[in-house]
């Protein structure tokens, strides 16, 4: 089977990411398919702005931000040990994986 497999890893904690893409690269060599990444994304950052007090003070705020974090895999040269490996690996719970063939 020469196909490419896309995986496309998204978090809010870094360390989350850089685990799980470890683990998968390291599962994905053993079985002796070649792994291109991982690459990092660009990160978003969206910032929210919020009001101190009720009804006060409108130049008293404070400001929060929420970061996601995006990896991205690709698998070439694989066969069906490979895609056995993947589907029985398992992942932290704060991770969404997206995976395209």
């Amino acid at each position: 089977m020469n196909q490419r497999i896309r995986i496309k890893l998204k978090s809010y904690d870094y360390n989350l990411v850089d685990k799980s893409a470890e683990k998968i690269v390291k599962t994905v060599k053993s079985t002796g398919a070649v792994v291109n990444g991982p690459i990092p994304l660009p990160t978003n950052k969206k910032i929210y702005t919020v009001l101190r007090a009720t009804f006060v003070n409108k130049k008293s705020r404070e400001q929060f931000q929420l970061c996601s974090y995006k990896r991205l895999l690709d698998i070439y040269s694989t066969t069906s040990k490979t895609i056995d490996a993947l589907m029985k690996l398992e992942l932290p719970s704060g991770v969404e994986v997206e995976i395209k063939v």
